[in-house]
């Protein structure tokens, strides 16, 4: 049944080369779900705390009793054609606070009528980043330690990643996982 959708494109702030994903979603999907299919398609683990930012408005989960100072809004019930209109709208999608993972998330294509599987990754480039590894500076200093045998810090990060490829991209994979229960993520 055709419905409308959002084309929006996923990149990861910082990360030079760009990493990045281009998604098709329904364009009423629950921000819930939204963070779902961003863990599912860039490959975090689901293991931190998260938000959306349009402006100055900060959107989170439903505070649990261990988080009460937060200043955020409750996003249950938004979607996300409350928060991408237009053509080139923006949001962040802020991961693990600790590391410090920011996304831009843009709306490139508001698609009536679109008649296929959704959520659906159409393209991408690289790997994620392994989760705990610093933000944007301690993974930079990762990637020289991993692919430098005689680097300090090589045979530690190997022992604690084992095998990483940063060129490893797998949209079949990830297209697989968004078919699956909760959009292929992993619960905690």
């Amino acid at each position: 049944m055709p419905t409308t959708a959002h084309q929006i494109k996923l990149e990861l702030s910082g990360s030079k080369p760009k990493i990045w994903r281009r998604l098709i979603i329904p364009a009423d999907m629950l921000l819930s779900d939204l963070h779902k299919v961003i863990q599912t398609t860039m490959g975090w683990t689901n293991s931190h705390l998260h938000q959306f930012v349009k402006g100055r408005v900060f959107l989170e989960p439903p505070a649990d009793d261990d988080f009460l100072d937060s200043a955020g809004i409750d996003y249950t019930g938004y979607t996300i054609d409350r928060l991408l209109e237009n053509k080139n709208d923006k949001i962040l999608y802020e991961y693990d606070f600790g590391d410090g993972w920011e996304h831009t998330i843009t709306l490139e294509k508001v698609m009536n009528d679109y008649d296929g599987k959704l959520p659906v990754c159409t393209a991408g480039a690289l790997n994620c980043p392994p989760e705990d590894v610093g933000g944007i500076w301690g993974f930079q200093e990762f990637k020289k330690a991993i692919k430098n045998p005689s680097h300090p810090e090589h045979e530690m990060y190997k022992e604690w990643i084992g095998e990483y490829d940063p060129e490893f991209f797998n949209m079949d994979e990830i297209n697989e996982m968004l078919q699956e229960d909760n959009f292929g993520v992993f619960e905690w």
